[in-house]
């Protein structure tokens, strides 16, 4: 396993499970919209290494070693390092942005991170296949999963489906994309036309997705 995706996880694992034994420090760093408007920034950044339960840092994780040793091993470690936390910040942002007017919105969890993981490593092998332990018998091609993911997650947004933070895993995989097409814009030419519908579909959102609820 990569280093530095084996660093995020032991950091992601000693902060969740503080979390889950210290109720001071999980309220302290946890996103709260009202309290990072009022200058807790930082939340922005700490929420992404809590989690709820186990559960939930389970399929982050999973997730992260899935994807991460694929974007470790066609980036440096700090580029790695820049695609991570500028998804998290994405999200983080993305998601402050869709819930402005909630003062007492929270979230945790690293999914804005490592949905730009996802995003970057989709990038670079859109024509890869993969399996998940749910569905371990199907295949699932990457620009089926990144197209599908974009469409569910903005659906999953505008519908308020489940307990689930869209916004972040959106500005997360947007976060990503960017990222990635920025450090290597190479990828474009992995398959242009995938790269391109995803990218209209993001840009789409950004330009017309406060729209979206008037439909």
């Amino acid at each position: 396993m990569n280093k530095i995706v084996l660093g995020l996880i032991v950091a992601n694992l000693l902060a969740s499970v503080k979390g889950f034994q210290d109720q001071y420090f999980f309220d302290k760093y946890k996103f709260q919209v009202g309290k990072i408007l009022n200058g807790e920034k930082v939340r922005m950044v700490t929420s992404g290494f809590l989690h709820a339960d186990w559960v939930h840092f389970g399929f982050n994780m999973y997730a992260l070693y899935l994807f991460g040793r694929i974007v470790g091993y066609n980036f440096s470690d700090v580029n790695f390092l820049l695609i991570y936390f500028g998804s998290l910040l994405t999200g983080s942002m993305y998601s402050l942005y869709q819930n402005k007017n909630d003062y007492y919105y929270s979230a945790i969890g690293a999914s804005g991170a490592v949905s730009g993981v996802v995003f970057s490593a989709i990038m670079l092998y859109p024509q890869e296949t993969y399996s998940f332990m749910f569905f371990p018998f199907i295949e699932f091609p990457g620009y089926v999963l990144g197209v599908g993911y974009l469409l569910y997650s903005i659906y999953g947004m505008k519908a308020k489906l489940g307990n689930i933070g869209h916004s972040a895993h959106l500005g997360g995989a947007i976060g990503g994309f960017a990222i990635t097409l920025l450090l290597m814009p190479s990828v474009f030419y992995n398959d242009p036309t995938v790269i391109t519908i995803m990218g209209a579909i993001i840009v789409g959102l950004l330009v017309f997705g406060d729209k979206l609820d008037n439909l």
